[in-house]
């Protein structure tokens, strides 16, 4: 760290978490209701907090740090509510309907579902509209573009109150020049429009692709250049020294300029962190195989991490839009602390994915919330401190939460609240686990290889619980958990993604010399970006993809290198590693077939100074933070027992108690079911693990589950 403090700001559906770290080694966490309506607000209402908590002023804070980082759900939010800028399309005439046609199919999962509905269309009909210009497969032009029909595009969009235009012509990353000289006629007719350009954002094959991200993009760029315009402002008037840095969904930090531009890198930015917050809070155990899961008010978000590298997806539909950059690959439910219990049309309980956010909240919240959710179970089952969320600032109301579950789902149902209240925190925990499932064993992985790191505020409540539904023995939760999206931030690095198209088969020095030019030219341009960004030859790193198939293949698969010089010779590295990758994914590989490269992609991260790890002081045995009991109930039968309740903060390294138990954090609260046992690291980790009998039993239920 450069200067004194570091601040990691996470805006999520129902919190904003904030971590400030400074250079001796303190790290806090603050957490303040979002404000989705005006997100600068929350930010300036966490700054009010850290100031209350601290002493120290918001402009000391924000003058005196050397890196201010923003995760935010604004373009999440925007896709998932179609609230995003009113957008236009600039296509290839002939294939202005490539959206709506989606390859000839719906998604995976719904592909002969005849009722499943067909997606909103980001950019309605009459706005896509289409232009006589063609080139084809070898880059070269068939049709020249017809400038008169960009400019009658344009027209229409300015009667229309346009906000943003996407451009995405025909094999345009082959030969730009027709896109360019559109946007060139849009620039000059349209100066206020935010504009995309197909082959710049996604310069890689594959039209429905391609045109899809440019218009989410489009879609996107006027609300996030709104957000950072407002930022980057108000951290200006603090005295901010250095330029904001924003999160995005490959993993790393971006300029705001960067994030406007290319909006379609902040969509899932939030929980991204995860994996590199995850693997800093497991290093002093080195485990590197780990399965994170953050519980907030609305979402539950899971990331895994193999070997120390985090699943990345491409060319995906995320919330049924295709969109061809690399996201950390990160699956979520509608199972937050505010989801909805509701009663379905065959008389069964169900939980989400409605959620009640934080306005109004959960009935306990006492903000006019009438639905009972997670946390008005919780709650009634014991697990939550009545005092209130967030050190008490945030009071709650049990017979607000009993009767929200007494009128809704008890009485109707013929049980008792505890009851009710059971099947609710069941309920939430199967479709979690469920979910959990989709990212592990759907995709090769035994979860029981893997521990599970517990992050998000509402996932202390429910980590023990979903541990024993999956077999895995050993638990992490840090101190921070419920920020560590926030503190994965500070702890990231500059991350930029350079693409090209590659058509290429692998054969001879030709091919060779052509894949080494075209890495380096990318290579080059991402390091004079980040020289220009301040980072020096030595804390910049290179990582290299390339998509790849054997020739006659549909689809192809993508293939991680290390950055060497590319010869013939290497070309067999190549090739081998594909053979490699091929096997491990689909089981079976071709070592005699042709095998051809289709796009190419260089990574390029600049390494920030990683803020001191967290040490907390020794201490002097759990029972004494015993804080005393309450009555909390452990199954299906909704008779309560009595349970100690502990002060986490009070807690220091080494100690040491069993479940069942309830350990109180400020920010999170978790529930030690029976059968388990917590030890308090130095690092300010807790480490949960299953006694043998617990494990045993989780062992034998996979195996008549699998039996069945």
């Amino acid at each position: 760290m450069r200067t004194q403090y570091r601040l990691g700001i996470d805006a999520g559906g129902t919190f904003t978490d904030f971590i400030l770290a400074d250079k001796e080694g303190s790290t806090q966490i603050f957490k303040v209701l979002s404000t989705p309506t005006e997100p600068t607000k929350a930010i300036k209402n966490g700054l009010a907090l850290i100031t209350e908590e601290t002493g120290l002023t918001a402009q000391e804070i924000v003058s005196n740090s050397d890196l201010c980082i923003n995760g935010t759900t604004v373009g999440l939010n925007a896709l998932i509510t179609h609230t995003g800028a009113k957008t236009g399309l600039i296509a290839t005439k002939g294939h202005e309907d490539s959206i709506e046609i989606r390859l000839g199919h719906k998604e995976d999962g719904y592909r002969y579902d005849p009722d499943y509905p067909p997606a909103t269309m980001l950019v309605p009909r009459h706005l896509r509209k289409g232009v006589s210009e063609r080139v084809i497969s070898d880059g070269t032009v068939k049709t020249p573009i017809n400038e008169e029909h960009v400019r009658e595009a344009c027209r229409y969009f300015i009667a229309e109150g346009v906000e943003s235009v996407a451009v995405s012509f025909v094999w345009s990353v082959l030969h730009p020049e027709h896109e360019l000289r559109a946007a060139e006629i849009v620039r000059e007719m349209m100066p206020d429009v935010r504009l995309t350009i197909g082959s710049q954002l996604y310069p890689q094959v594959r039209e429905y692709t391609r045109t899809s991200t440019a218009i989410v993009n489009a879609y996107l760029a006027p609300i996030l250049q709104r957000y950072v315009e407002a930022i980057d402002a108000y951290f200006r008037e603090l005295g901010s020294q250095h330029p904001v840095r924003y999160f995005q969904s490959n993993g790393g930090l971006a300029l705001g300029k960067v994030v406007s531009d290319q909006s379609v890198y902040a969509i899932n930015s939030g929980p991204a962190s995860a994996p590199q917050a995850a693997l800093d809070v497991a290093e002093p155990w080195g485990d590197k195989n780990i399965i994170t899961c953050d519980m907030g008010g609305t979402s539950f978000d899971i990331t895994l991490t193999k070997d120390g590298q985090a699943n990345v997806n491409k060319n995906i539909d995320f919330l049924r839009y295709r969109i061809g950059i690399p996201m950390i690959q990160v699956e979520t439910l509608g199972a937050g602390g505010g989801s909805i219990g509701w009663i379905d049309s065959m008389g069964l309980m169900q939980m989400g994915p409605q959620s009640a956010g934080s306005e109004p909240g959960p009935a306990c919240y006492g903000q006019g919330g009438e639905n009972p959710t997670t946390t008005d179970a919780n709650l009634t089952l014991g697990y939550l401190n009545a005092d209130g969320l967030v050190g008490g600032r945030l009071p709650l109301d049990v017979e607000k939460a009993r009767g929200a579950i007494q009128s809704k789902l008890a009485d109707p149902l013929g049980i008792s609240v505890e009851k009710a209240a059971y099947g609710m925190f069941t309920i939430v925990n199967n479709n979690m686990v469920n979910a959990i499932r989709r990212v592990s064993v759907e995709r090769g992985y035994d979860p029981r290889d893997f521990v599970l790191m517990g992050a998000g505020g509402a996932t202390g409540a429910h980590i023990t619980a979903l541990a024993r539904e999956m077999g895995i023995s050993k638990v992490l939760i840090s101190k921070l958990a419920s920020g560590l999206c926030a503190y994965g931030q500070i702890i990231s690095d500059v991350k930029y993604n350079y693409m090209a198209p590659a058509p290429i088969r692998l054969e001879g020095a030709e091919a060779a010399e052509k894949l080494d030019g075209l890495f380096k030219s990318l290579e080059e341009r991402g390091q004079e970006d980040l020289a220009g960004d301040g980072f020096s030859e030595d804390r910049i790193s290179i990582r290299r993809s390339l998509d790849m198939r054997y020739v006659g293949q549909v689809h192809e698969c993508t293939v991680e290198i290390d950055p060497f010089d590319v010869t013939e010779a290497t070309l067999e590295d190549i090739k081998a590693a594909f053979h490699a990758r091929h096997k491990e994914l689909y089981t079976y590989d071709e070592p005699n077939s042709a095998v051809e490269v289709v796009n190419v992609e260089s990574t390029i991260a600049g390494h920030v100074d990683k803020p001191k790890r967290m040490t907390i002081a020794a201490g002097t045995g759990a029972h004494e933070t015993l804080k005393g009991t309450r009555p909390m109930v452990f199954n299906a039968d909704g008779v309560a027992q009595d349970t100690p309740v502990y002060d986490g903060a009070a807690m220091g390294a080494g100690d040491t108690l069993h479940g069942p138990a309830v350990i109180e954090e400020v920010t999170t609260t978790i529930v030690v079911e029976p059968g388990w046992t917590v030890n308090l690291h130095d690092s300010g980790v807790y480490v949960l693990t299953a006694d043998a009998t617990a494990e045993d039993r989780a062992v034998d239920q996979l195996k008549e589950l699998a039996e069945v």
